[in-house]
Formats: C-alpha cells, sequence, structure tokens
C-alpha cells in the first residue's frame, strides 16, 4: 500500500511539472509580468520581416508612429518607442501594471508622468514617451534597448532588445517605406459603422496626423472619407494607418494607387484602373445595417 501511495503521489507531481512547464514556455514575459499569448492574431505586417498582431495591438502601433511622425521625431524613434511598447504592455493599453502603472508605456503617476487618466491615453502615453525620448543625450548613436532604459528606467534594462527587430518591420511598414504591407482582417461585426464611423475616423486622423483636410464624404455611392497624399510614402502611410484601425473604426475598404484592401478578404488586391488614384487615399466604412 505503501509503494502504491508513492507511486501516486509521484506520479501527480510529475503531471504537476509538466503542466506548470508547459505554461511556462505558452506565456511571454512582459514588463516583467508573465502574460498569457493572445488568442487572436487578426493582422499580418510584412516589410522585410513579418510581425503578426491581433487588431487592439495594431491600432496601437499605428498610432504610435503617427504621432513619432508628427513630432518630427526619426524612424528610430519609432522603432524605440514601438520596442518598448511591446516590452511594457504587449502593445496593450493596460489598465494596470507593477504598483502604479498605467497604459501602453507602463508610466507611473507618482513619478510625474501625469494623471492616470491622461497616461491611460494612448496619444497622450506616446507623447509623453517622445518627449522622454528627445531629452536624452546621444539617443540616436544608443543600442533600442539602452534608449528605451534611459526614458522607461526599468528593472530590466536589456528587455526592450528582443522587440528590435518586431519594431523595425512595423515602422518600415507604419511610415510608408513599404507597399500593401499591412493586412488585418475584420469580422463582421465593426465596433461602429456609417456616419458615425466616418467621423470617427476622420477625428483620429486629425488626432494621430494633426490631418485637417481628411473629408468624409458620399464617395461614389460609398460612405467613407478620403485623404490626400503629396506622395507615394505618404499615401501608404495613410493607408495602413485605416487598415490597422479597420476592427475599431469599421473600416469596409481601403483604396490607394492602383491597390485596395477589403475587410472581408483581408488582404491587399489589385483595384481597376478606373479607381487608380496616386494623389488620395479613399476609404469606405461599413454601412448602418
Amino acid at each position: 500500500m505503501w509503494v502504491r501511495t508513492r507511486a501516486i503521489v509521484a506520479t501527480g507531481l510529475v503531471l504537476v511539472v509538466v503542466a506548470g512547464l508547459g505554461i511556462y514556455f505558452v506565456v511571454r514575459n512582459v514588463g516583467g509580468q508573465l502574460r498569457l499569448p493572445l488568442a487572436s492574431r487578426s493582422c499580418v505586417v510584412q516589410a522585410d520581416g513579418q510581425v503578426r498582431l491581433n487588431a487592439e495591438q495594431m491600432s496601437h502601433a499605428a498610432t504610435i508612429a503617427a504621432i513619432g511622425i508628427r513630432r518630427k521625431m526619426p524612424e528610430r524613434a519609432v522603432v524605440v518607442a514601438l520596442a518598448t511598447a511591446f516590452q511594457e504592455s504587449g502593445l496593450e493599453n493596460l489598465p494596470d501594471g507593477d504598483r502604479d502603472s498605467i497604459g501602453l508605456f507602463q508610466q507611473r503617476p507618482s513619478q510625474g508622468w501625469g494623471t492616470p487618466e491622461q497616461i491611460g491615453d494612448p496619444r497622450y502615453a506616446a507623447n509623453k514617451f517622445y518627449a522622454g525620448l528627445k531629452k536624452v543625450r546621444g539617443w540616436e548613436r544608443m543600442r533600442v534597448t539602452d534608449a528605451a532604459q534611459a526614458v522607461q528606467r526599468s528593472a530590466f534594462p536589456e528587455a526592450y532588445e528582443k522587440w528590435a527587430d518586431e519594431a523595425e518591420v512595423l515602422t518600415r511598414a507604419l511610415l510608408g517605406d513599404a507597399t500593401a504591407a499591412v493586412a488585418c482582417t475584420v469580422g463582421r461585426t465593426p465596433a461602429m459603422r456609417g456616419a458615425a464611423a466616418a467621423t470617427a475616423l476622420t477625428e483620429g486622423l486629425l488626432l494621430d496626423w494633426g490631418l485637417p483636410d481628411a473629408s468624409t464624404a458620399g464617395l461614389a455611392e460609398l460612405t467613407g472619407l478620403s485623404v490626400s497624399a503629396a506622395d507615394p510614402r505618404a499615401g501608404w502611410r495613410y493607408a495602413h494607418w485605416l487598415v490597422s484601425h479597420a476592427h475599431d473604426h469599421g473600416v469596409k475598404r481601403v483604396r490607394y494607387a492602383d491597390l485596395e484592401w477589403t475587410a472581408g478578404a483581408g488582404t491587399w488586391s489589385k483595384a481597376s484602373d478606373r479607381d487608380r488614384d496616386d494623389t488620395r487615399v479613399v476609404a469606405e466604412v461599413f454601412a448602418d445595417v
């Protein structure tokens, strides 16, 4: 009986260890905390490398990149910012964290980053990070992890470097250095529809990019908006931003130059010649039910 009992206990211990190892290997260390990987992976970014994100992560990445360009920060700054947000929050706008840490960059009200309400706004948080980075002397010549650490002062100073490759892929795509590089799949129940979606997109473009000329309109009997593009790089910046925000703003189709992305297919394809326009990015939103 004693031998049998020991065998049962030993078997139980083995199962516990195996289960523990299984959990360990499927989690990712973000900001010193263990977080389960996100089940939904609805966006693929392809720009000399590939990154897969869910809709929330993608929209936050697009906003971080846009804020960096609006502040006239160099591309390297966007790489550092995205790597930092990857490490600190997994590109999620977390309501809490270590001690009083909040948001994409896990900034702390007690350390003067702002009020909890302010830090919880992704645009405010990104602006504060870039402002802090700009104050670091010689950050442009630092490794990604050293530049990030100079701003964040984390207990894990080397942790940011492991996200450098992903951050560079996202930066190339979101800053318009790659064509048709952001592709997201949107379900049948977008967060917004109709005029409300078009209005929210216009407001988002203004807040992220400072674009006063994004115009909502009934374009070819479509409810949507159009944005003027000074050159192809600018055009792809806006096109990728619109696709990145497709789920939360109800975007059904984005067209630029001779390509178009559709929510149903989740991919870019050739548009008809009659739709070609190299000077404007056009977006259509889901119609009201």
